[in-house]
């Protein structure tokens, strides 16, 4: 595996001050040395070894300036998906794994991530409406979505033309009878598949204050040997609630969690996740300095102790073994058994089934207003649900700046109040243009002018191409003027 070292999410508002930090760090891999034998392991540098982008954000033929020159010093770009909702019921749609395949190969990028989640729901499938989260929800821990999961991730690994990493989410909710913890199921899903993990610490803190799981005990049972690389990011707890924010600095309790997975075997990268709130580059040098160190001083320990008892520091015994090299580092390789489990397309139909009614029915629950599903905590529902209804709003007024522009300061409590009783089923753009819709055609704004610009706003974008250039504009034009003549 890649050794990859100290990196950070790239995003257009701190481009400027990654790529100054680009190329200067010291790496993570203690104990690791380069070609000429010299120590490449964790120092006190703050610079960054390499990037990760969301993928869904870039355009293979029109990269950012920033990453393009990022790649020509020979920066590693990693693409994360956020989009294909490996764990839902339906596979994987071939053309988000296409797309997915583009990035990986436009940026030269030595393997994809996405996550294990699903983020839609409803369909063919449940003869429903479909349905969108716009967020990553958790699958269920039993064997019918391992078996689901296990398939689909099958479908993207023939997809994609460089090894794929999947993350573990960060949850407010639980699934009610749940078969497996989260560290035998991701255990499980490795030896199955062979597919890396990309562990995220600060998930594995959310989902200790938010659903009472130990990270210790998921670290003893996952296969830290598959590990591709770590996420650390920092979030906020409000009202016995941890909130997975992006946004805040990295906690100590994060930063704890990051020290006990390092005490267990070297992370070949460790990357840093900002996504709002953006602090000055002094503030993401020195948490990128305090990441760096945790590592170091977690090998360190770690290589003291293995010294000490003239063994490797093992974790509990797992369900199943998998192979090792000789230095015991995360570039083992998990083994893939040949038996079967279940997941051929034909036996896995009736747990698709059972899978998509299940999520379709939370979903509904989370979006639609409709009864909460038998099992699940209603308090943690709400707040989940308003969680979703926000994270809309905001990514609504990024996709769209110009709704918040015309609406001013009504546009967040209107797209709030749209939220209920109207959920997304076709992406945050068709979300935008839908929400401005439904507002003229209860003739709102009030104010006639900003109704005029909110109304001329939607006319040039409802379409397939703009008003200017479509051979039927004038018709199109004068038919949504008499729907929208209020």
């Amino acid at each position: 595996m890649k050794q990859l070292g100290t990196g950070i999410g790239w995003r257009p508002e701190i481009a400027d001050a990654v790529e100054r930090m680009a190329g200067t760090g010291k790496g993570t891999g203690d104990g690791v040395r380069d070609e000429n034998g010299n120590g490449a392991g964790t120092g006190v540098g703050v610079g960054v070894d390499w990037v990760e982008v969301v993928a869904e954000n870039v355009c293979p033929g029109h990269l950012p300036e920033s990453l393009t020159r990022l790649r020509e010093r020979g920066v590693t770009v990693v693409p994360h998906g956020v989009s294909l909702g490996l764990g839902g019921a339906d596979r994987p749609a071939e053309d988000r794994l296409k797309a997915l395949a583009e990035r990986a190969e436009a940026l030269g990028a030595p393997l994809v991530t996405e996550h294990i989640a699903f983020v839609r729901a409803g369909g063919p499938l449940t003869a429903s409406d479909p349905l969108e989260a716009g967020h990553l929800l958790p699958v269920p821990r039993t064997r019918d979505a391992l078996d689901v999961l296990c398939e689909n991730v099958r479908v993207a690994q023939a997809a994609l033309p460089v090894p794929l990493a999947l993350e573990n989410i960060a949850a407010l909710i639980a699934w009610p009878d749940e078969e497996m913890t989260e560290g035998q199921f991701l255990y499980e899903l490795a030896d199955r598949t062979g597919v890396r993990l990309l562990i995220d610490v600060a998930n594995l803190h959310t989902n200790h204050v938010n659903r009472g799981e130990d990270p210790a005990k998921a670290l003893d049972e996952l296969p830290v040997e598959a590990i591709a690389y770590v996420h650390v990011a920092g979030g906020f707890e409000r009202d016995g609630v941890w909130h997975d924010s992006h946004a805040h600095p990295v906690p100590r309790p994060v930063l704890d969690v990051l020290a006990d997975l390092a005490s267990r075997v070297t992370p070949p990268g460790v990357l840093l996740e900002r996504d709002e709130n953006f602090p000055e580059p002094a503030e993401l040098e020195r948490e990128l300095a305090e990441i760096r160190d945790t590592v170091r001083r977690a090998s360190t320990v770690d290589a003291a102790r293995g010294g000490a008892e003239g063994e490797e520091h093992c974790t509990a015994p797992r369900p199943h073994t998998a192979s090792a090299t000789a230095s015991g580092t995360a570039s083992v390789v998990v083994s893939v058994t040949d038996e079967p489990h279940g997941d051929s397309e034909s036996s896995t139909a009736p747990a698709r089934q059972r899978l998509g009614l299940a999520q379709a029915s939370l979903l509904s629950a989370l979006v639609a207003g409709t009864p909460v599903p038998e099992g699940f905590d209603r308090v943690r529902l709400s707040v989940q649900a308003r969680a979703l209804g926000a994270k809309r709003a905001d990514v609504v007024a990024k996709v769209a700046p110009e709704l918040p522009e015309i609406l001013g300061e009504s546009y967040r409590p209107a797209f709030l109040a749209y939220t209920h009783g109207h959920p997304m089923s076709d992406g945050y753009r068709r979300d935008a243009l839908d929400f401005a819709e439904h507002l003229l055609l209860a003739g709102r704004p009030e104010d006639a002018e900003v109704r005029r610009r909110l109304r001329e706003w939607w006319l040039d974008r409802s379409g397939p191409t703009p008003r200017s250039e479509r051979p039927t504009a004038r018709l199109a034009r004068a038919t949504r003027r008499v729907l929208l003549r209020r």
